[in-house]
């Protein structure tokens, strides 16, 4: 596919699309996410149309969890099975969603995609010079909100959130994260919006 020269320095990453956090017998399924995946299919879609980088940002933990923030090891515990274990079918990405050929995949163990992670200097080094981000996925206080704020700390030019390819627990919780994002210019388009931001 021939890049939109207005894209070429832009990635999108797709935050968390996952079976443990989407699916319905998912073992962390966060009610709403369901609710997003045609946005997110048709965002990566147009991502794909326009020649942007898609990088699939995943958890996967350690079986017993010895990687994952301490409020949340008790779901390893006394021999649990906890969610998107390294392997398992939970931290498969979600059967409508794929990795294609010249995607990329990044694994975290936290709440931002650039926590102790490579992103970062993989973005500035993939040849693309890439300064602009738009992000997806689940959910919204806690993945996208924080991998957004790191973005703006790095000072990427552009940060953009696209609001019906998100979710969160609640309406109320969405809508109050959207505001705190948008103080600090992340951009906040709907997909519609997005798409038809084109050159």
């Amino acid at each position: 596919m021939e890049q939109n020269p207005r894209w070429k320095n832009t990635a999108l990453l797709v935050i968390g699309m996952q079976k443990d956090f989407i699916d319905d017998d998912g073992l962390a399924r966060l009610p709403t996410g369901k609710a997003i995946v045609p946005n997110v299919i048709k965002a990566v879609e147009i991502a794909r149309q326009r020649g942007i980088l898609v990088v699939w940002v995943a958890r996967e933990h350690d079986p017993q969890g010895r990687d994952i923030e301490l409020f949340r090891r008790h779901w390893y515990s006394a021999g649990k099975v906890g969610p998107v274990i390294k392997g398992s079918r939970g931290a498969e990405l979600i059967d409508d969603l794929a990795i294609k050929e010249g995607d990329y995949k990044l694994v975290k163990t936290r709440f931002s995609a650039f926590f102790a992670t490579h992103l970062h200097s993989f973005l500035q080094s993939s040849g693309s010079g890439i300064d602009s981000l738009v992000i997806i996925g689940v959910q919204t206080p806690n993945c996208i909100r924080q991998t957004a704020f790191d973005a703006v700390a790095l000072d990427y030019k552009s940060v953009t959130v696209i609001v019906d390819a998100t979710a969160s627990g609640t309406p109320e919780v969405q809508a109050a994260n959207i505001i705190d994002m948008k103080n600090v210019k992340i951009a906040v388009p709907t997909l519609q919006e997005w798409c038809e931001a084109d050159a």
